[in-house]
């Protein structure tokens, strides 16, 4: 299979011009005191269908011969390449169908079908849907559209490595989410081929990350088992193109926790107004594990924005804990009037916002005469946390084990 460099990535580009949009460069000033360079988003999770996979998708498609487009287009995701082959595959006279797990977000099933793909919801893993796209594939003889281990993708895909550097043309660092492998190749391809000097860092979500212990080996391995919010990066295995690619183009591959890329989601939204999935703040959440790690200017890439609703309140919640902002008490109480107004008074006084309060006579570690209560409070971030704690510790309130 060809090799992907600077000219199919441009060739690709031209495919693209007028069909994707050429999406915006947030500055990010909040974290620019800490790396001390410039920071930039790269805004792709603004991108028509909510991230960059349109862009692989509609170069793939494209170059198929009318006869192959004739059989229709197959495809299997967990949302986001969904919805990038569903609207290419509209817009060039295909037909399309999808296979997505059946724990697939729904507002992704939701939108794949509105850009007209036929959708099965089939077994528990994405390993799942790729078997059954694969058998639809040969007992039909729809085109199989990979979601990244194809040349036409990852030289879509690369084209927003050209964007790139021509929005922030002294760039030094550019941090690309990584699952299987198909965005940050093409990056590297574009990037490498006008200034091999720039660093292109991939980031992977630790429960996730096939690429460190594949390059280590020399091969692509399969991980036994992922677990990471970022199902948008959750593949378990790279592919036979990327691997190559990625082994010669990327500078290197860091992970970070499920806690940074809670606090990347939340930086993004509280700060620059920007509704990111956890996969497409892994660029942000590496940069801020390890903000001196890299030279600037730097800019993240922001893949996408497709995320459950549901989810982005329990990542919400997950990122104001690591953050040190929310805080769960369980307090040994004397049980007699006017306690638990003691407790609240004081919570007040140093400036806690109490958001949950219960109250239970019951409990293996409770001595007679006292009773349990419960906090879930709002505070200002891990000092003032280990404030309110250590000041209802001195008021005689004592903390219980979970």
């Amino acid at each position: 299979m060809p090799r992907v460099g600077l000219e199919e990535v441009r060739a690709a580009r031209v495919l693209l011009d007028g069909v994707v949009r050429r999406t915006p460069m947030e500055q990010c000033r909040v974290l620019e005191a800490e790396v001390g360079a410039p920071v930039y988003f790269k805004c792709e999770n603004l991108q028509r269908t909510g991230s960059f996979k349109l862009r692989g998708a509609y170069v793939r498609i494209s170059r198929l011969t009318a006869e192959q487009r004739s059989y229709g287009v197959v495809a299997a995701s967990a949302g986001n390449h969904a919805q990038g082959v569903a609207l290419a595959a509209r817009m060039l006279g295909a037909a399309s169908t999808v296979f997505m797990p059946s724990g697939a977000p729904l507002p992704k099933v939701a939108a794949t079908a509105s850009y007209g793909a036929e959708v099965h919801l089939v077994g528990e893993t994405i390993r799942d849907a790729l078997d059954a796209a694969v058998e639809h594939a040969t007992s039909t003889g729809a085109v199989f559209i990979h979601p990244f281990d194809h040349p036409d993708i990852i030289a879509g895909q690369g084209s927003v490595g050209l964007e790139i550097l021509e929005q922030c043309p002294d760039v030094r660092t550019v941090l690309v989410c990584t699952g299987g492998g198909g965005l940050v190749a093409g990056i590297g391809a574009a990037i490498k081929g006008v200034d091999p000097t720039i660093r292109v860092v991939g980031v992977q979500a630790a429960g996730a990350a096939a690429f460190p212990p594949s390059l280590a080996a020399g091969r692509p391995l399969r991980l036994a088992t992922m677990s990471t919010m970022a199902d948008g990066i959750a593949v378990p295995q790279p592919g036979n193109v990327t691997f190559d690619l990625v082994r010669d183009l990327v500078d290197e591959i860091v992970t970070v926790s499920e806690e940074a890329l809670s606090r990347a989601l939340l930086l993004c939204l509280e700060r620059a107004k920007l509704v990111v999935e956890p996969a497409g703040a892994a660029g942000v959440a590496a940069l801020m594990e390890e903000p001196q790690r890299y030279a600037g200017p730097v800019v993240a890439v922001l893949s996408g924005g497709n995320i459950d609703p549901l989810l982005l309140l329990r990542v919400m919640q997950h990122g104001l804990v690591a953050a040190g902002r929310y805080l769960s008490l369980r307090l040994r109480v004397p049980d007699r009037p006017g306690s638990l107004a003691s407790i609240l008074d004081l919570v007040a006084e140093l400036g806690a916002n109490v958001l949950d309060v219960e109250h239970s006579r019951t409990g293996g570690q409770l001595h007679l005469g006292e009773v349990l209560v419960a906090l879930s409070l709002e505070t200002r971030g891990q000092e003032h946390s280990e404030r309110v704690v250590g000041q209802l510790y001195d008021a005689g309130f004592i903390a219980m084990m979970p």
